[in-house]
């Protein structure tokens, strides 16, 4: 009998589930995370689940760990401060691919250096020049981010900036090479510039987790949901963070094959910052050619192919005042519910709203508070002097937001602190709305209807009062919500179909007059129907309270199952360790084959040499992989991809891939 152990930490809460031989629930539970200290949130979780299944520390054989965090962080812009290390890239290169935002004004070294197409060095590379500009700017980085052009054909200079990097300074290094084999230079640094900014912020999560396994007397080992929904020890995430992001909803997506066992359905997944839709196609979720899409960011991780959305229980709501018509929209930005910040501050919270509702004139700050991340370094690198003393007003607890703020440079200096993840902001959200309506309790009820009728009395575009009530409000704001969970929906289901819509985006399509009439069943002298043509498997603790609405208004069938609150925790202890590696070949000149190596290009004298040889390599490295990240009995497979042209009547080799994948279930501890 083998007992497992799933946890999952989200934005809002962490849950846990205890599995006995893949196919028994014993237990489930949930936490509220607790950012200042994960290991809080992750220990209530785990001790709930022991104490209501009676189950000893020492009989689990195996803990997993899935998390959004990662996918979070990415929405709302947080993260460490990094430099970026460009070797042989020129400023239009620094524009493309979203790289220029993701650095988010970080600091950029450019040295000269780089390869060609085919692996040759095109300029030397300047380690002089990167040694001088370390010394300026490291103090202020929690990590670097190196990118060299064409680093994927050689990875030379690469490998030569990390070393020079770490022996100057001591802290972490993620090379674009490691992160994927693709070309296209910009989008690799982009990538390694947010693996970079995620390295702490993973560290702390797997470091709370296994200190915490450890003091609970579980000796088993832990294993981390990557972004495609296989498992990876907690070493190797250490290493590539990135790759967690979509952990949490690659693993809601193993859990929802699980639970329902529907092999064709879309899987929507609400969590407190994000809701996160896919598509189960024979029971498999689908790999995204392109890597995986985390809101503006296309990044070159291998994930399933999932839209996230800025939308979720806790996304800030917002007044469309664009426009004669009351109305809200709800996103991205996370919030910590009123109702749950007096959970914490119950006196501050309601004396601050009941003031506010007593004046005659609504302010724009009034029903906002803010509160400092407590545990985190309030003298984080790179912080202005107009930031550090916003954190000193903020103090130890939650303050009036305007209190803190005064003006719009401070109110810039503080979406600065909550993008560093320093400072959290707290306002009315859905789950204000829920807790309202009655449809969710645990909070305080009384300062969400405060806070909402706070709210319902500001003014819109055409001068009126946005409601007539806290009631009328939280209605206004879980429709919002089922329209905006619609719309992510259609989305992907317009992007996932393989029809052509005439060149037509899935964006414009889902919100198209024709669709939205056809959902309502337009009878005139026009009949027009619309509906998804699969069922809706609903994830989330909050997915009852707003998908029964959803299924409804795409006239398809919603499933909701039992444990639906627990399904990323439950698919993070039933995947698989996974290691895909990729190859290629080119031929630099007729009669040349060259296989591009991680240490470096080697050429061949016939396509079937070099065709094996980096099989043969490929093979052994997955499978290391596989083995190092806790895969027993690993089986292997192979694609090959050759692309040959036709010149003059003969078949003239250009270019192939090997692509090679070595799984098989985690060990397990014995005894």
């Amino acid at each position: 009998m083998a007992i497992l152990l799933g946890v999952d930490t989200g934005g809002t809460y962490t849950d846990a589930v205890l599995l006995q031989d893949e196919d028994k629930v014993l237990a489930t539970a949930k936490a509220l995370t607790t950012r200042h200290d994960l290991a809080v949130g992750i220990g209530e979780a785990i001790d709930a689940v022991l104490r209501d299944s009676g189950v000893l520390p020492g009989q689990i054989a195996m803990a997993s760990l899935s998390t959004t965090l990662a996918t979070n962080a990415l929405v709302e812009g947080q993260g460490g401060r990094v430099a970026l290390v460009s070797i042989g890239f020129d400023e239009a290169d620094l524009k493309r691919q979203g790289l220029e935002d993701s650095l988010k004004g970080d600091p950029v070294i450019k040295i000269k250096g780089g390869h060609g197409h085919a692996g040759h060095e095109a300029h030397p590379l300047d380690l002089a020049e990167l040694k001088r500009a370390l010394q300026s700017v490291a103090a202020g980085v929690s990590g670097f981010a190196v990118a060299s052009h064409f680093a994927t054909r050689n990875p030379a200079h690469e490998i030569a900036a990390r070393d020079l990097i770490i022996a100057e300074t001591g802290k972490p290094v993620s090379c674009s090479h490691e992160l994927s084999a693709k070309l296209n230079g910009p989008k690799r640094a982009m990538t390694a510039v947010l693996n970079a900014r995620l390295i702490g912020m993973i560290d702390h999560l797997i470091s709370a987790a296994e200190g915490l396994l450890k003091n609970r007397g579980i000796d088993a080992p832990l294993m981390v949901v990557r972004g495609d929904g296989a498992l990876v020890s907690s070493a190797m995430a250490r290493l590539k963070p990135i790759e967690t992001i979509l952990s949490g909803p690659a693993a809601s997506l193993v859990g929802a094959r699980w639970l329902t066992g529907e092999t064709d359905a879309l899987v929507s997944d609400i969590g407190g910052t994000t809701t996160d839709v896919a598509v189960l196609r024979d029971g498999r979720p689908k790999i995204d050619p392109m890597g995986a899409r985390v809101g503006a960011f296309r990044t070159m991780v291998e994930a399933v192919a999932m839209r996230t959305t800025g939308l979720g229980g806790d996304s800030q709501v917002h007044i469309a005042r664009e426009g004669l018509t009351a109305g809200v929209f709800l996103g991205p930005r996370r919030l910590m519910p009123i109702s749950l910040c007096a959970v914490t501050w119950p006196d501050l919270v309601l004396r601050a709203l009941e003031r506010q509702m007593a004046l005659e004139r609504i302010g724009d700050m009034d029903g906002q508070f803010v509160m400092p991340v407590l545990g985190r370094d309030r003298t984080a690198e790179g912080l202005s002097d107009r930031e550090q003393r916003i954190l000193e007003r903020i103090g130890g607890q939650a303050q009036e937001m305007g209190l803190v703020v005064s003006n719009r440079m401070e109110l810039s200096a503080l979406d600065r602190l909550v993008s560093r993840g320093l400072v959290m902001m707290s306002g009315i959200t859905p789950s204000d709305a829920s807790h309202v309506l009655g449809t969710q309790d645990g909070w305080n009820a009384q300062a969400a209807d405060l806070a909402l009728a706070l709210f319902a009395r500001k003014r819109t575009g055409a001068g009126n009062r946005l409601a007539d009530g806290s009631q009328t409000l939280a209605k206004m704001i879980v429709d919002q919500l089922t329209h905006q969970t619609v719309e992510a929906l259609l989305t992907v289901a317009f992007s996932e179909d393989g029809h052509d819509w005439g060149g037509l985006a899935p964006e414009a399509l889902a919100r198209h007059i024709l669709v939205r009439e056809g959902l309502g069943h337009h009878r005139g002298l026009m009949s027009i129907d619309a509906g998804l043509n699969l069922p809706v498997v609903g994830l989330g603790a909050s997915a009852p309270n707003y998908y029964v609405a959803v299924g409804k208004r795409l006239n398809t069938k919603m499933i909701l199952p039992e444990h639906a609150g627990v399904a990323n925790a439950l698919g993070a202890v039933v995947g698989q360790i996974s290691m895909r590696l990729s190859g290629t070949i080119t031929s630099p000149s007729e009669g040349r084959f060259r296989v591009h190596f991680t240490d470096g290009p080697q050429d061949y004298s016939s396509a079937d040499a070099a065709l094996d040889a980096l099989e043969t390599d490929l093979k052994s490295r997955a499978t290391d992989q596989a083995r190092q990240a806790g895969a027993e009995d690993v089986r292997v497979t192979t694609e090959r991809d050759i692309r040959q042209s036709d010149v003059e009547g003969r078949a003239v080799f250009v270019e192939a891939e090997i692509r090679v994948a070595a799984s098989g279930r985690p060990r397990i501890a014995e005894g």
